[in-house]
């Protein structure tokens, strides 16, 4: 009992994380599982089958808010299925660990611009572009970000949404929920490809419901938060947590020492609390001013 306790904790830590910066379930969940103990595979099939439920309640919770965009996640769920499908078949295969790093450089970059973005070069005041994504630019979207959501063990969230956010075309908070709720599919098809390939003998059923609770209780306050929280902290929010995710993959790829990485870890928390900070300051020296203006 003590057990599931703590892995319903976890799976509310890590859909509060996901639902409302719009990714990092799995590797939030996926990395707290392993410093408890439980073994990657097991962890891993664990995951992904307790997200079909956790990303639907995301889901339901983000329309409910009005932060979806029904194109986005039409033209995302197939491809990304396709992807999330083939990816969990073939994972045995696939030398997930060795793109992985290269996938992570990628991210380390987008993660680096969104935060530069939202800080120097957003405007509050600004409108979108109007133009909506097409399916040029959403299909290979999904399909990359599907298969590497299911051989590198996540990446929907951390690949698909700073991509999306570096358009000018969507809201963060309609390009959060939608990614959010686009999971669903691919937490179906990822978990389709995993009972295929390992079975169910991976899979403790006990732990699963134990992080679906988690994160069914989460779900709903993550789809609040993303409303309510200012577009440009919510997306230096996200930004810090690209970095942050994608330079733990790639600290282990180069097996650098512990003390190189928690000094890493170190400069780049205080680096992105800094960068909170000056968005804070900005969004209160806005709203003083437009007080002063009304």
């Amino acid at each position: 009992m003590r057990r599931l306790v703590v892995l319903a904790l976890i799976g509310l830590a890590a859909q509060l994380v996901d639902g409302s910066l719009g990714m990092a379930y799995g590797v939030t969940s996926t990395s707290l599982l392993l410093m408890f103990g439980i073994a990657p595979a097991v962890a891993s099939a664990s995951v992904h089958m307790a997200e079909v439920v956790t990303t639907a309640a995301s889901g339901v919770s983000h329309i409910r808010f009005g932060n979806v965009d029904k194109n986005v996640v039409y033209k995302l769920i197939i491809p990304g299925s396709i992807g999330a499908f083939l990816g969990a078949c073939f994972l045995g295969s696939i030398p997930g660990n060795i793109i992985k790093p290269y996938v992570s450089i990628f991210l380390f970059m987008l993660g680096v611009y969104v935060i530069y973005r939202f800080m120097f070069k957003f405007n509050p005041a600004s409108k979108l572009t109007g133009k909506k994504l097409g399916k040029k630019q959403l299909i290979p979207l999904g399909f990359i970000a599907g298969f590497f959501d299911a051989t590198g063990g996540g990446g929907w969230g951390p690949i698909a949404t700073p991509i999306l956010l570096t358009s000018s075309k969507m809201e963060p908070r309609k390009v959060i929920g939608s990614v959010d709720t686009s999971e669903f599919a691919i937490a179906i098809s990822s978990t389709l490809g995993f009972l295929l390939t390992l079975g169910w003998t991976q899979i403790n059923i006990q732990w699963v419901l134990a992080l679906m609770i988690g994160g069914i209780i989460a779900a709903p306050i993550a789809a609040w938060l993303v409303k309510i929280i200012p577009t440009n902290l919510l997306g230096t929010l996200v930004g810090g947590i690209i970095i942050i995710t994608n330079i733990r993959t790639l600290l282990g790829a180069f097996e650098v020492s512990h003390t190189f990485s928690l000094f890493t870890y170190l400069i780049l928390a205080v680096l992105w609390l800094a960068a909170v900070i000056n968005v804070s300051i900005k969004i209160k020296r806005n709203s003083y001013q437009k007080q002063l203006a009304e």
